[in-house]
């Protein structure tokens, strides 16, 4: 790769618990290219929001450490937007007053890119009519649907103008059929802005069909990187096209033999840890009925 924005650099994540530190990451490293969309996928517990959370400033690795753009990231900031799988917009504000909030945020004299009046509706109108949500600017929360609060997130987040977007299982809690308006939707604002994508997903389907690379996550604890896949499906993609694609399918494939592998490997781990702790209690129970007799 040749342009690297973001370097993540053999990062650890280690938890206090009252046994002791809990190892979440292990030597996880990743870099990332300008207009790259990467999906991290993995079982749950593997680490994936840790991952994006340390990214986004919220945690701080115990080893290691992220730099975006060469400058080590050690907080938040608004060039890495979050987008959560809740929307987590203000109830009593409409879509365009949620938004609002964060350019008024991002754009100031402090920060030396203000915008005036006219400038700041022009640029809410603009990451509103982006996300289709044009016609509803004036509407709060409670008169739209769930999509289309996930589409408002999108929106708040794109008028911060990132560096990274950073999108948590952004449309986990759809519907199938919004959920695939959305990913449409996203394909598109990717293909006319370029952005830099990070994005945690549960669905195969998903990440084959938006990203650019696949990274896929070993289950925890220790978890770190186990595969990579590159995705190299032509750009603009059409869902229904790809789903009699050899290349698709392949691909897709191998993100599920990558799960169904890991998956198989915790089961036997875990079956493995019952008969031991049954055989460990039977001669526990021998050993106490002996010294009863």
């Amino acid at each position: 790769m040749s342009n690297i924005i973001l370097d993540i650099s053999k990062i650890d994540m280690q938890f206090p618990t009252p046994d002791g530190p809990f190892t979440a990451l292990k030597d996880v490293s990743l870099k990332i290219e300008e207009g790259e969309f990467v999906s991290l996928i993995g079982h749950s517990g593997c680490g994936k929001s840790t991952v994006l959370n340390i990214v986004a400033g919220l945690y701080q690795a115990t080893l290691g450490g992220v730099a975006l753009e060469g400058k080590e990231v050690n907080e938040p900031g608004p060039e890495r937007a979050v987008v959560f799988q809740n929307h987590s917009l203000l109830p009593w504000l409409t879509a365009y007053q949620n938004v609002e909030l964060a350019v008024d945020q991002v754009f100031s004299h402090a920060n030396g890119n203000y915008k005036s009046k006219e400038e700041t509706k022009e640029w809410i109108e603009y990451n509103l009519k982006l996300v289709h949500m044009d016609h509803a600017m004036h509407k709060r929360p409670d008169e739209i649907s769930g999509g289309m609060k996930q589409r408002v997130g999108i929106a708040r987040a794109l008028a911060m103008q990132p560096k990274v977007l950073l999108m948590d299982e952004p449309f986990g809690a759809l519907d199938a059929l919004t959920r695939a308006h959305m990913q449409d939707s996203l394909m598109e604002i990717q293909n006319e802005l370029n952005n830099t994508v990070i994005m945690i997903t549960h669905d195969v389907d998903e990440a084959v069909l938006l990203s650019d690379r696949i990274v896929m996550m070993t289950n925890g604890p220790a978890a770190t990187i186990g595969e990579i896949l590159d995705i190299n499906l032509e750009r603009p993609r059409e869902r229904l096209a790809l789903a009699s694609d050899i290349e698709y399918n392949r691909l897709r494939s191998e993100v599920l033999r990558f799960l169904y592998e890991k998956q198989r490997k915790v089961d036997h781990i875990t079956k493995e840890e019952k008969i031991s702790t049954k055989t460990s209690a039977s001669v526990d129970g021998k050993v106490e009925n002996n010294e009863a007799a």
